[in-house]
């Protein structure tokens, strides 16, 4: 064999093994974008993915299972692609097989029957007062003591996130009552009884008196925080949900553990475009007072905050009532948000530029991008107070913008309605 054949062979092999190694990458990629559980509205539905010509490529057939029957199963796989079992009869959960060319496995998705919901879409600017559950520690501090000493006695015992829920046995819910009850210990040790990552704990701490004359324990603390965001449904059954993602502290960055609190109406009265590294922002006046209060918040979650609206019947008639969209149902294109940054909730375009059906961060399903000239005059594109903006497409709400891109305020990040409905 001259020397020419072997460069050519090796060059050939090399080519083999790149082709390989780009097909079983690509391989590996189709197989993560496909999500391991599903919502339809009917049960033996097989829906497509990608809403393009490569589902063409993929087959879909139900897999038996042990909640599926041989007969069922057999009656299913003779039904054409997009047609539907209605049998009260058929189980809740089935699985479908994804192959490529109809030989390669790509994934076993199991699949959910869930009545497809209807919700009256928001868009408008709420104000949200939280509670937390406890008194939050945001970090420890040092104390001018009387006798002209600095100590921090609280300094390696309580920790920033930890919930103070009693000092000695007393129910701690303001940091108005924790500070009652330092001051007054007299120079005695306190047992504070906190809440660490779901696990309660007693934690001992010897307050000083400071140089006034007042007993401390060198504790910063929060009790409640505030906000403004944008509304994104209302159920049926006047059920909130808002914001699209979670309300962490400012300073701890968690998750705020609340007790409660309330959803006002709020209303924007000026934007701060954002520039490149610094987000824009709504700024915008909250009306703390009895009539304008709109709901209760009872829970605070990564994927929104929720509740229970107050006189639900007169918020529905202003708001209009939309299907949902499963996830997969969203499609790559044009989609519209409603938000009120201008002083009335209007539509504004924008396009669905990525789909992460099986992405590990629930608050990022999509990216979207503004394209409304409009709106891209008012803001800039995404700013904070947006959040919780109702994504429209095909006649559907498909889910709620969540985040900026700092870099990019004309893109950002969405949830499914999917998720926020199934919290």
């Amino acid at each position: 064999m001259n020397v020419r054949q072997k460069y050519r062979r090796f060059v050939c092999s090399l080519l083999g093994f790149g082709i390989v190694g780009l097909s079983v990458c690509s391989l590996a990629a189709v197989r993560a974008q496909i999500p391991s559980r599903m919502q339809v509205s009917d049960a033996g539905e097989l829906p497509e993915l990608f809403h393009n010509a490569f589902d063409r490529l993929i087959t879909k057939e139900i897999a038996a299972g042990e909640s599926v029957s041989q007969e069922t199963e057999q009656s299913w796989k003779m039904m054409e692609v997009g047609e539907t079992l209605n049998d009260s009869t058929v189980p809740e959960t089935y699985k479908i097989m994804y192959r490529l060319f109809g030989k390669i496995p790509l994934k076993m998705v199991t699949v959910s029957v869930v009545p497809r919901k209807q919700v009256y879409v928001g868009g408008t600017p709420i104000g949200i007062y939280l509670r937390t559950d406890g008194v939050m520690v945001v970090e420890t501090a040092s104390i001018h003591s009387e006798d002209g000493s600095d100590c921090c006695p609280a300094e390696n015992i309580v920790k920033s996130g930890d919930y103070i829920k009693s000092v000695n046995g007393v129910e701690t819910n303001t940091k108005e009552r924790l500070v009652e009850c330092i001051s007054s210990c007299g120079g005695e040790d306190l047992v504070l009884t906190v809440d660490r990552a779901g696990e309660q704990i007693n934690l001992k701490v010897h307050p000083v008196m400071d140089e006034d004359g007042v007993y401390k324990a060198g504790i910063w603390v929060r009790n409640d925080t505030q906000g403004i965001g944008t509304l994104t449904y209302i159920d049926e059954n006047g059920n909130f949900g808002a914001l699209g993602h979670g309300i962490s502290d400012i300073d701890t960055g968690e998750l705020l553990d609340i007790s409660g609190g309330i959803l006002y109406n709020a209303d924007v009265i000026s934007i701060i475009k954002g520039s490149q590294g610094v987000p824009g922002e709504l700024a915008g006046v909250i009306h703390y007072s009895e009539g304008y209060k709109i709901g209760e918040i009872e829970e605070n979650r990564k994927d929104g905050i929720y509740g229970r609206t107050i006189g639900f019947p007169a918020m529905s008639e202003k708001m209009q009532l939309y299907e949902t969209a499963y996830k997969q149902e969203v499609e790559q294109g044009p989609a519209t948000i409603l938000c009120s940054v201008d002083g009335a909730c209007k539509e504004y375009e924008v396009d669905i530029r990525e789909i992460r059906l099986n992405g590990s961060d629930v608050n990022k399903g999509m990216v979207i991008e503004v394209t409304d000239p409009e709106l891209l005059e008012l803001t800039g594109g995404i700013v904070q107070g947006m959040s919780g903006s109702p994504i429209l497409q095909n006649g559907r709400i498909v889910g709620a913008v969540t985040h900026v891109f700092v870099q990019d305020a004309k893109k950002g990040y969405g949830i499914f309605v999917e998720s926020m409905l199934g919290h």
